[in-house]
């Protein structure tokens, strides 16, 4: 009878598969698992590495998703395809130790604890895994901000390594942003009543092969937990964080259209056409670093490509915008009052149209 599945997102990790499966099996003893690599479809072929396995060994499964990305989104359908009563939830990198799943297992399946939580700061554990000190600095600063979210005095909340029943998942899965990388974040703050939790101490490791996906930017996570608590069952959490990236935007535009105006002198429709376009650029960029960071698009080729698409997807709200506004500063309404009416009306279109046909389609 199968006991617990181990949910491995992965991207680009072909190297790191078949070892680990032979670490899971070396420590996991009379325990029935089952590993199931959730890939997004990587370039390098690691679906395909995990299909060659699984040829062979029945506790290995792939799921490879097409058009989607991202590691909660990946650790949610995992869940979803499980029959195994409890799982795990770890990298695939060797980052994480598969010796600390037994104990982990034990805790949870005992009614001890409703999660298990591999620390790396708690005492015995340790985070020199990481590849640079303002990565372990900024990680304890995320964590420390995430406690007050999540009303859990963890040391980690922020961990990647996790274990708990899997109806539990299932059962918060609607209310999950399933945005981002840090899906225990997600996971503890939505919860209609706190989890009990228990840490163990994880000697975080050097990564085995491949490159880390984790940036600057996984300290955003933390906003995206706090639009989730507090305003994703009103607004949609993406929509937020693009309104968020907007409203910088906004301070773009303005920024812009005063220097044309009150410097050069320029006439007020070429001063908001060209503060619009360059608010328009800056928002694809930051949304490109930030609120789509899970399907972010790379390379010069795919970022033209893509900076295109936002532009075209966006030409008739910026059309609207533009119209509008000059429209109402030439009917006697204040310069300033004017572009902010043409922005909200250009926000709804952009949002909908550049989350289809510029991110959706990676």
């Amino acid at each position: 009878m199968l006991d617990l599945a181990i949910i491995l997102p992965t991207l680009d990790e072909r190297e790191n598969i078949a070892p680990l499966v032979d670490r899971l099996d070396a420590v996991l003893g009379d325990i029935a698992w089952e590993a199931i690599f959730v890939d997004d479809n990587s370039a390098d072929g690691t679906a395909e590495a995990a299909r060659e396995l699984a040829r062979t060994d029945s506790r290995v499964r792939v799921i490879q998703r097409i058009g989607r990305r991202g590691l909660a989104s990946a650790v949610i359908e995992g869940a979803c395809a499980t029959a195994a009563p409890y799982i795990a939830v770890m990298d695939a990198d060797h980052q994480h130790d598969p010796a600390l799943l037994p104990n982990m297992f034990k805790t949870v399946r005992s009614g001890s604890a409703d999660v298990v939580v591999a620390s790396r700061f708690l005492a015995g554990g340790t985070a020199a895994g990481l590849s640079s000190e303002r990565r372990e600095k900024g990680s304890r600063l995320a964590n420390a901000l995430a406690r007050r979210l999540t009303r859990t005095e963890l040391s980690d909340p922020m961990s990647g390594y996790f274990l708990l029943e899997t109806q539990r998942v299932r059962d918060l899965a609607p209310r999950l942003a399933g945005i981002g990388f840090k899906i225990l974040l997600d996971i503890l703050s939505v919860a209609p009543e706190p989890l009990r939790v228990a840490e163990v101490p994880l000697q975080f490791g050097e990564r085995r092969a491949g490159k880390s996906k984790l940036d600057r930017a996984v300290a955003f996570e933390f906003l995206v937990g706090l639009y989730e608590r507090y305003l994703g069952q009103i607004v949609p959490t993406r929509f937020m964080l693009f309104s968020t990236v907007g409203a910088l935007g906004v301070g773009v535009h303005m920024g812009v259209l005063a220097l044309l105006l009150l410097l050069l002198g320029s006439g007020f429709a070429l001063g908001q056409a060209v503060a619009t376009f360059t608010a328009m650029t800056f928002n694809f960029w930051l949304n490109n670093w930030l609120t789509y960071r899970d399907q972010r698009l790379k390379g010069t080729a795919q970022l033209l490509r893509g900076w295109i698409g936002f532009c075209l997807t966006c030409s008739v709200g910026a059309l609207a915008n533009i119209a509008l506004a000059s429209w109402l500063e030439a009917n006697g309404l204040f310069w300033a009052l004017a572009a902010l009416a043409g922005i909200v009306i250009g926000a709804v279109w952009n949002y909908a149209l550049s989350s289809r046909f510029v991110w959706g389609r990676f």
